[in-house]
């Protein structure tokens, strides 16, 4: 082989090795701030298609209703915790050590953002409330399905009655 296809064919497996260790950096990097939506069913017993579940220690987003009764502050800090159920019978428990909106309450549709410390058991960073009465998050509406079409029928219906 002469010198000059030796440098070419070195300078060729060369960029094909870089390209190769950028792509992967890149994947990566996705992979690690790749945020998923499940459902507290989703968590509990895998997705439906799948059989997928979430590992402890993943970043993801869960969307749900807010269990009434379980909302549990903390009066020394901002600590809370609160369960998040869905149309399907899963619950789990999210923890939050800030602020929360101020339209949060319980019974009402949220999404909490954060990362799984437990199999059923999710440090919130961000909890997001819906801001009216007639809105809820479409990941939210979609997994509450039947229960979230009957919820608003019978709010309409008791308007209607008043």
């Amino acid at each position: 082989m002469n010198p000059r296809r030796k440098k070419r064919l070195v300078m060729a497996v060369g960029l094909i090795a870089g390209v190769a260790a950028i792509a992967s950096l890149l994947l990566y990097a996705l992979n690690s701030n790749l945020n998923l939506f499940y459902t507290p069913t989703e968590i509990t017993q895998g997705k439906k298609d799948t059989g997928v579940k979430p590992e402890p220690g993943q970043r993801i987003r869960v969307g749900g209703m807010v269990t009434v009764g379980s909302l549990v502050r903390d009066p020394k800090s901002l600590h809370v915790e609160f369960a998040v159920h869905d149309a399907a019978g899963g619950e789990i428990i999210v923890t939050y050590d800030d602020l929360l909106p101020d339209l949060f309450r319980e019974g009402q549709g949220i999404v909490a953002q954060g990362v799984l410390t437990d199999d059923y058991k999710l440090q919130a960073s961000e909890v997001l409330a819906k801001h009216d009465e007639n809105y809820m998050p479409p990941e939210v509406a979609e997994a509450m399905g039947k229960t979230h079409d009957k919820l608003e029928y019978s709010e309409t219906q008791v308007k209607s009655e008043q």
